[in-house]
């Protein structure tokens, strides 16, 4: 795992300890030494993640989170405040600022290194939905990241696993102002809890006499509707070893025994606001990228599409070796059919045509509508003789079974033709590709149309 850390503390000694620490894990150190100075490496830098001091002049570590997570440009970096304060209080403070974490001096070099880890990974996928985001630029980031901020407006929904009701009933009576929680005592059970209900935040409490919690842990992540619930775990003190492999499991926060109500509100809100932010994203990418990519009459994939995501398989293919074939298809005659019957029957044909095209290829294949009524067909791992064969099959589906037109009342005999090339030795870009299955079906309408042409070899 590469990535960049920003190490920020006033003494050049905590500096070069850290910093010689994380260089042994193979990551680019950046390190500042007061809080004007991380502030400008951030503005200027791509930052990964941050471990800030807390006691330093002029501008503490508190501040420094405050800012940085007040700026939409630098609120999704993780921030882990590396303090000698062990004090809850101080906890719960850096956490209202927007801290990710705390590590207490000395650092443990294993915790540092889970927790680095960890906080990274959800980085990643949080970079990921936002770059996903900022293209589709159909949604701005900025509202979404200020939606995230702050104090949810609804009551969260919080799943405790449990094994003991008096420490059940501290915990909900502790969360009570900010959420509503379901309590669990048993383990498995609560897991079928969470895949059916929509929780955002899962609390596992390390307190079972014959079940090892980090199991269950591992269970919420292996299933896909869990997989992104947050989970907090709460540990006895001195319990290292289950923090770090709970980290290394991808639980998300941890908290030890004798719990402090206000350090666990703010864990807890902090969770819920992430899962919150991160499903909001998500449902946007998802809808916006579906709007920008599919054609919204036969609901394949469009030319937008079309276009990024062939040099993504052309590049495959050639890095691994393995055949890759294009199809290109088009209505014969398809003038005529909106000339004769009208547009509406035409976009009927069309979306029969394509339902054809889903019921022949394969769902390795992408089918989009390249534009009016000719459609491509991009096959990977797939041969000449083989594309062949599935354009043969696809031409004889169309031709032998009639369209029905229900704005005409009629059915209709519809034929097509179609041209194939394959990636060859000489086939070098993804344009060339397209260019030789074009050129095939130019030849396939010439010479009479309702047939497979392949491009010459």
């Amino acid at each position: 795992m590469t990535a960049r850390i920003l190490v920020v503390d006033d003494v050049p000694a905590n500096v070069k300890l850290l910093e010689a620490r994380l260089l042994a894990e193979y990551f680019d150190v950046l390190t500042a030494a007061d809080g004007y100075q991380a502030l400008a490496i951030c503005e200027r830098n791509q930052v990964d993640l941050i471990l800030l001091d807390v006691m330093m002049p002029g501008l503490d570590g508190f501040e420094v989170c405050a800012r940085l997570k007040a700026s939409s440009k630098t609120s999704h970096i993780p921030v882990v405040m590396v303090t000698a304060l062990d004090q809850p209080a101080d906890r719960v403070r850096g956490l209202k600022a927007g801290a990710d974490d705390f590590l207490t001096k000395p650092v443990n070099d294993l915790q540092l290194i889970s927790r680095v880890k960890s906080l990274l990974r959800l980085k990643t996928l949080s970079d990921e939905l936002r770059i996903r985001a900022e293209t589709a630029e159909t949604m701005g980031i900025d509202d979404l990241l200020r939606a995230g901020e702050g104090r949810p407006e609804e009551a969260g929904q919080i799943l405790l696993v449990d094994g003991r009701a008096n420490s059940q009933e501290r915990i909900i009576k502790a969360l009570k102002p900010i959420a509503d929680v379901t309590a669990i005592s048993d383990p498995q059970a609560a897991l079928f809890e969470a895949a059916e209900n929509a929780f955002e935040l899962v609390i596992v409490n390390a307190n079972f006499d014959d079940y090892d919690p980090l199991r269950l842990c591992s269970q919420f992540r292996s299933l896909e509707r869990t997989r992104f619930l947050p989970i907090l775990i709460i540990t006895e003190q001195g319990a290292d070893d289950m923090v770090i492999r709970a980290l290394d499991l991808g639980v998300n926060d941890y908290i030890v025994r004798p719990v402090d109500p206000n350090e666990l509100v703010a864990r807890g809100l902090t969770q819920i606001r992430r899962k919150r932010f991160n499903d909001r994203l998500r449902a946007s990418v998802k809808q916006t990228i579906e709007l920008a990519v599919t054609d919204p009459l036969t609901g394949l994939n469009n030319r937008r599409y079309l276009d990024n995501h062939l040099k993504v398989l052309f590049n495959r293919s050639m890095a691994r070796g393995r055949p890759l074939s294009v199809l290109i298809t088009d209505i014969d005659r398809f003038k005529q059919v909106n000339d004769t019957h009208g547009h509406d029957a035409g976009d009927e044909v069309l979306k029969e045509f394509a339902n054809r095209i889903r019921s022949t290829v394969r769902g390795a294949d992408l089918a989009c509508r390249y534009g009016g009524e000719e459609f491509v067909v991009v096959m990977p791992d797939t041969s000449p003789e083989v594309a062949a064969a599935v354009a043969e099959r696809l031409r004889a589906s169309v031709e032998s079974i009639p369209f029905g037109l229900k704005s005409a009342g009629q059915e209709l005999k519809v034929t097509a033709s179609f041209g194939i090339s394959s990636r060859l030795s000489s086939v070098i870009t993804p344009d060339q590709l397209m260019k030789q299955a074009d050129l095939a079906l130019y030849e396939a309408k010439n010479t009479g149309r309702n047939r497979v042409v392949a491009a010459a070899a």
